[in-house]
């Protein structure tokens, strides 16, 4: 250490010579001084790389210390190997080591950059595993407390250039417009807000003005004592929160107890081999007709034979109706077999052969897939072979079944549900004798006060604001946005509700059939300034009517429910061209922020009620929300 701290302290030196030298000194004394501060700063970068390289090169904790240890052994012992430092060109990029490129900056007294802008990318988990070496996001996690896999890659910029300023100092960065969404928001803007840093300045979607179909947002932030003015697209703010919001707290906002079991994702099937279809143009569902045929020959292969409907369907349907169908053996082992001993007596040798490949006793007393042979021959032709390797489920059954799912809506004659990725944020009743794919979100709720509360623009904020996006598509998601969601207090036993609901659904349903229009395309045209059908007039005052019931349910009767036809975002009037603009018929922002602000400050009583009472909540974040 003390070795390196000599070679960073002679660059900063030399730098510092040439600095005083100024251009009145020869050329070629200042490069010389200039080659000499690199070839110090090159021992060190080799320290700093090979330190890198080791973190890369071990899969845990332990490994990675050991291979630290060989590398600093190896640069003690001057060994060939460690000159050359092979290992380090294994990195997917050449790594910059701020603090020694730069060591006048982080050497001096208050170190750090005085300011730092840029556009740095946006990626998503996928892409960013996708394109680093396969323990780059770890390397951002541990580099970044306190951090979520599921951030955008521009929430760990954030970071970087935040730990980089010094005391006082600003940074002005682009970001994607989630950048106050789900975990992009909490693994950046929160963690700069709980630990000194002021947010000053942001737009919160800006049109980017190049060729992209890009919506952005810019946050500049100061680090350390603030005490300047503050605006949130173009208006003075007393403050602005992690949010992106005038008021309220930064922290995230925690599962309440009270919200657990009534939301959940739709079935993931992997295998169109278990479908039956007639729209497939893939060729691997199977034909209705074929279906009516294995029914007629065989009725009981109906117990087996389940509707089938996804996201899409209830979109684009005037009345959500599903058009496929599914083969669903449940979570049933595949067949009997002869082990020599009944099933109570069973060992546990029987059982791990029942786990791995789905064998139980004969005397097994529920149902196994092999008592629909027919129909079991047909998912083993066309889904076994197509399952990936890391498939975890047996694969006579679908890749989650979600039986918890199942257990909630057993018994009830309708469940609430809504696509998982949608624009139009609506909710509708379908029957629940069926599959839900993986693209809806199912509600065990059969009330229209339920429907009112998650209809209202009250939920459509809060969900928007926490759940993450796809494009600029909103995406539910149970933890993010129904666990944490404070309804109303006793919201289900409140008559004005119930009405408000029932006039709104009542009303829609019908309009959709008359105008032969699903729901993506009815809120288009609710969203829509130059619509001028009285229909959707009422469709808009019905919608305000139930705002407006679940306003008061809270007990909030100053929130003003009127709503304007708004730009989701900026826009270039003159490169727009004919292309649809992106209006919304919402709360003006001003309304919208203080209800979010309201929300979250009702989480947090909820979730210390909670506490209180022993019941027990968990923050939003973590492995836990993988299920979702």
């Amino acid at each position: 250490t003390m070795e390196i701290q000599r070679h960073v302290a002679r660059v900063s030196e030399m730098r510092q010579l040439i600095r005083e030298l100024g251009a009145e000194a020869p050329e070629h004394e200042l490069r010389d001084l200039l080659d000499e501060a690199e070839r110090e700063l090159r021992n060190v970068r080799r320290v700093a790389d090979l330190v890198l390289t080791a973190f890369f090169e071990g899969g845990k904790p332990k490994e990675r210390e050991s291979k630290r240890v060989m590398y600093a052994n190896l640069l003690l012992a001057e060994d060939e190997a460690s000159t050359a430092a092979p290992a380090a060109t294994k990195l997917p990029v050449t790594p910059l080591h701020w603090e020694l490129e730069f060591p006048e900056v982080f050497e001096r007294e208050n170190p750090g950059f005085d300011a730092i802008v840029g556009n740095p990318p946006f990626a998503g988990k996928n892409t960013v595993a996708a394109a680093h070496a396969p323990s780059y996001p770890n390397w951002l996690k541990q580099l970044h407390a306190e951090s979520h896999g599921n951030s955008d890659l521009v929430a760990h910029f954030f970071r970087r250039a935040f730990n980089l300023l010094r005391d006082r100092g600003t940074l002005g960065l682009i970001a994607t417009n989630t950048i106050g969404q789900g975990d992009t928001r909490s693994t950046g803007l929160r963690w700069i807000c709980k630990h000194g840093g002021h947010i000053y300045r942001a737009r919160r979607r800006l049109k980017w003005p190049g060729e992209a179909a890009v919506v952005v947002s810019v946050i500049h932030a100061a680090k350390g004592v603030y005490s300047g003015p503050r605006t949130l697209d173009g208006q003075y703010v007393e403050t602005i929160s992690a949010f992106l919001v005038h008021s309220g707290s930064n922290d995230d906002p925690e599962r309440l107890k009270a919200n657990a079991s009534k939301s959940f994702v739709g079935s993931y099937v992997l295998g169109m081999g278990f479908t039956f279809d007639d729209t497939d143009s893939k060729g691997v569902a199977t034909a209705l007709a074929e279906m009516r045929r294995l029914i007629e020959e065989n009725p009981r292969n109906r117990e087996v034979i389940f509707p089938y409907i996804g996201g899409e369907e209830v979109n684009t349907s005037t009345t959500h109706a599903h058009h496929r169908y599914v083969i669903n053996f449940r979570d049933w082992p595949l067949r009997r077999a002869d082990f020599g001993a009944t099933w109570q007596d069973a060992n546990d040798h029987t059982r791990r052969d029942w786990r791995r490949d789905g064998i139980v006793p004969l005397d097994y007393p529920e149902p196994v897939a092999a008592d629909w042979s027919e129909m079991l021959r047909m998912v083993e032709e066309r889904v076994r072979g197509t399952r990936a390797s890391h498939s975890t489920a047996p694969w006579w059954q679908f890749e989650r079944l979600r039986p918890e799912l199942y257990r909630s809506i057993d018994g009830l004659d309708r469940v609430l549900v809504t696509p998982q990725t949608s624009n139009a944020q609506a909710l509708v009743f379908v029957p629940s004798e069926m599959v839900f794919a993986h693209t809806l979100l199912v509600f065990p709720l059969t009330d229209f006060a339920s429907f009112a509360v998650l209809q209202s623009r009250c939920h459509q904020i809060w969900s928007a604001f926490l759940g993450p996006t796809m494009k600029d598509d909103l995406r539910y998601t149970p933890s993010d946005c129904f666990e944490t969601f404070p309804f109303p207090e006793n919201w289900e036993s409140r008559p004005a509700l119930e009405a408000a609901g029932e006039a709104y659904y009542d009303y829609r349903a019908p309009l959709m059939v008359e105008s032969n229009e699903g729901l993506t395309k009815a809120y288009n045209r609710f969203h829509d300034p130059d619509e001028r059908d009285p229909r959707i007039a009422r469709l808009r005052e019905l919608h305000a009517e139930t705002d407006r019931a679940v306003l008061d349910a809270y007990g909030w009767a100053d929130i003003i429910t009127d709503c304007e036809f708004l730009l989701d975002y900026e826009i270039n009037e003159e490169t727009w061209g004919k292309k649809k603009k992106p209006w919304r018929y919402r709360w003006p922002d001003e309304v919208r922020d203080e209800v979010l602000a309201r929300l979250l400050a009702l989480n947090a009583q909820r979730a210390t009620e909670e506490r209180m009472a022993g019941t027990g909540v968990r923050p939003v974040g973590g492995s836990a929300r993988a299920a979702s």
